[in-house]
């Protein structure tokens, strides 16, 4: 043997028992098994990810090295505490210390997949529907409270810390808060479960009773409709979530059907009518030629013969104008042709006794 190693080779032949020794095998095998970790995910498993024609899985890889690699080098402190002859307490405070190490690594994962997932959830509107930009920070601040939460109670649970009195004084709180914000917690249920379902979306034709306007914001308090007299109205998501909902705008189209009715006289010819009424709508500029327009003879009324011009328009706030252009392009064109639009009248006979 070299002189140069006989140094080593003695202490190695005199401790060879020793705890210490064993101790520092154990950290080093712990060490060079976090590398060979760190190489296969870096060497192995990321360039097949790269190959994959989603981004998930090479972020999910990124954020996976630092935890492994940690939680093996805990594991290998782990192991080498227990090579020494220490006390039960001090045995146990070195676990709880080293399982609080691992906890909080797992839990910054745990909170950055959680992130990236709903990221990505908010960058695929056609595929998530829930989870859009606007609301992103909202899930984004939920997922962080369960995360904490989580982490709380596993902490509890590896120092055996009795919260009974805590969680006790917790739900009296929660109780009392819950009556003083009733109202402000309902519109916030309310909005949430607005977001989830999305019976509307920003830029929506709604109407909520005699309200009828765009959607302009979507909060988790309330809803802003802009009326057609450009008067902003809010209302609350508690009002929402119990009413009736028309969307003008749903229906995977937002072309809407604008009903004309009309009233000609029973002398009128009624095939000329309905030719007349035809060529006003193909003349609207506002009328969709697909679905083409129709006549509909609806029924014998006391006045008159009732018919309805059916058009579509390419938006829900083209139905006022179209509705005006069209009633005075009719009474134009019928007063032309001579057919009469007839008005309820009475006729009076006096009688001289």
């Amino acid at each position: 043997m070299d002189d140069a190693l006989r140094p080593l080779h003695d202490w190695l032949t005199a401790n060879v028992d020793s705890p210490l020794l064993s101790a520092l095998l154990v950290v080093v095998a712990a060490v060079i098994a976090g590398k060979l970790m760190h190489l296969v995910l870096t060497g192995i498993l990321r360039p097949w990810a790269r190959r994959t024609k989603s981004n998930l899985d090479d972020q999910l890889l990124r954020y996976l090295q630092r935890p492994i690699v940690l939680t093996v080098l805990l594991f290998g402190l782990y192991v080498a505490s227990g090579r020494f002859e220490l006390q039960l307490g001090q045995q146990l405070l070195i676990t709880r210390t080293l399982q609080t190490g691992a906890l909080l690594v797992w839990t910054w994962f745990v909170t950055r997949l959680c992130s990236m997932l709903l990221r990505h959830a908010s960058e695929n509107r056609d595929r998530y529907r829930v989870v859009e930009t606007r609301t992103f920070p909202l899930f984004e601040n939920l997922s962080k409270v369960l995360v904490v939460v989580g982490f709380v109670y596993f902490m509890l649970k590896i120092w055996q810390v009795d919260a009974t009195g805590w969680v006790t004084s917790a739900g009296i709180a929660g109780i009392a808060v819950g009556f003083a914000a009733k109202d402000t917690l309902a519109n916030l249920f309310a909005g949430v479960s607005i977001v989830a379902d999305a019976p509307y979306t920003i830029g929506d034709y709604i109407v909520l009773g005699d309200v009828r306007g765009k959607v302009v914001n979507i909060g988790l308090r309330s809803t802003r409709i802009m009326t057609r007299d450009d008067v902003e109205i809010t209302v609350p998501n508690a009002v929402i979530g119990t009413s009736q909902i028309v969307n003008q705008s749903g229906g995977g189209d937002a072309r809407m059907r604008v009903r004309v009715k009309v009233s000609v006289s029973y002398d009128a010819d009624i095939d000329r009518v309905r030719e007349l009424l035809l060529q006003l709508a193909d003349a609207e500029p506002h009328a969709c030629s697909d679905p083409e327009p129709r006549v509909r003879f609806r029924r014998f009324g006391d006045s008159g013969l009732d018919f309805e011009l059916l058009i579509w328009v390419e938006a829900p706030e083209l139905r006022g104008r179209t509705l005006d252009t069209i009633n005075s392009a009719i009474l134009k064109t019928f007063r032309e042709a001579g057919i009469e639009i007839p008005y309820p009248k009475r006729d009076v006979y006096l009688h001289q006794s």
